[in-house]
C-alpha cells in the first residue's frame, strides 16, 4: 500500500511489492486519482496484480472470495484511472486479462487537507485501507509460521519502540528507514534462487500521546 510506507510523498503501502513490476513508474496520488482507487476491493485487487502479475477477474474473484462480476466492475474503475491495463500478451480465448500499470502509488498528505471532504474521505479511506492490509498480513503470518522453516521464522521482526522526537527528527528517520530497505533492492536474488522467498516490509512512524 506493499505494498502506505507513509504520507510524505513515499511509495504507499500497496506500492513495491511484484518484483516483476521493478521497471515501472509510480504513479502520483491527486484527487481524482485517490477517489478511484479508495475502495478495499479495489485496492486489493491492485496488489493482487502487482504482486501476483496478470490475472483475469475469474481467477481474481477465486483469490480474493468475491463474484467475478464485482472484480470486473472493479478493474474497470481502476483501468478508467490508470492504475491497470490490458494484459493481451496473456490472453487466451475470449476472456480478458489485466496487468498493474504502475510499480506503486506515491500519496501526499496535503490530500488529507484538501478542502473538498470527498477527497478527505478517500484519503481517510485509503490510509484506512492499507492499514488493514497490513494487519492482515501479521496475521496471515502468525496464523502459518509453523509452515515455514525454522530459518525463516528466525529471519522474521515484529518490534516496536518509544522515542521522543521533533516532526522534523521524525521525518529523517523515516527516511533513512526508506533509504535503508531501498538499498536491498540491489542485493535481491532471482525468485528461483534456493530459499529465496517475498519479503514484506512495514514502517510505521506515528505520534502518540501518553495520557
Amino acid at each position: 500500500m506493499d505494498d502506505t510506507h507513509g504520507t510524505h510523498g513515499t511509495d504507499a503501502a500497496d506500492a513495491v511489492d511484484d518484483p516483476q513490476s521493478q521497471d515501472l513508474p509510480l504513479h502520483r496520488l491527486d484527487a481524482r486519482s485517490l477517489r478511484g482507487l479508495a475502495h478495499p476491493l479495489r485496492m486489493r485487487l491492485l496488489n493482487t496484480l502487482r504482486r501476483g502479475g496478470p490475472a483475469t477477474a475469474s481467477q481474481l474473484a477465486v483469490k480474493l472470495g468475491e463474484s467475478s462480476g464485482a472484480t470486473s466492475y472493479h478493474l474497470r474503475q481502476l483501468a478508467a484511472h490508470g492504475f491497470v491495463e490490458d494484459a493481451p500478451e496473456h490472453g487466451k480465448g475470449r476472456e480478458r486479462w489485466w496487468k498493474s500499470a504502475h510499480q506503486g502509488v506515491r500519496f501526499d498528505e496535503s490530500l488529507l487537507e484538501d478542502r473538498d471532504p470527498e477527497v478527505r474521505g478517500a484519503a481517510d479511506l485509503f490510509l484506512h485501507e492499507v492499514a488493514n492490509q497490513h494487519t492482515r498480513e501479521l496475521s496471515t503470518w502468525l496464523g502459518t509460521r509453523h509452515d515455514w522453516s525454522e530459518e525463516w521464522n528466525r529471519s522474521t521482526d515484529m518490534s516496536d519502540w518509544t522515542l521522543s522526537l521533533t516532526p522534523e527528527l521524525a521525518l529523517e528517520l523515516v527516511r533513512k528507514m526508506h533509504e535503508l530497505v531501498g538499498s536491498y533492492r540491489a542485493l535481491a536474488v532471482d525468485e528461483g534462487a534456493p530459499d529465496a522467498e517475498q519479503v514484506r516490509v512495514h514502517t510505521h512512524v506515528i505520534p502518540i500521546r501518553t495520557d
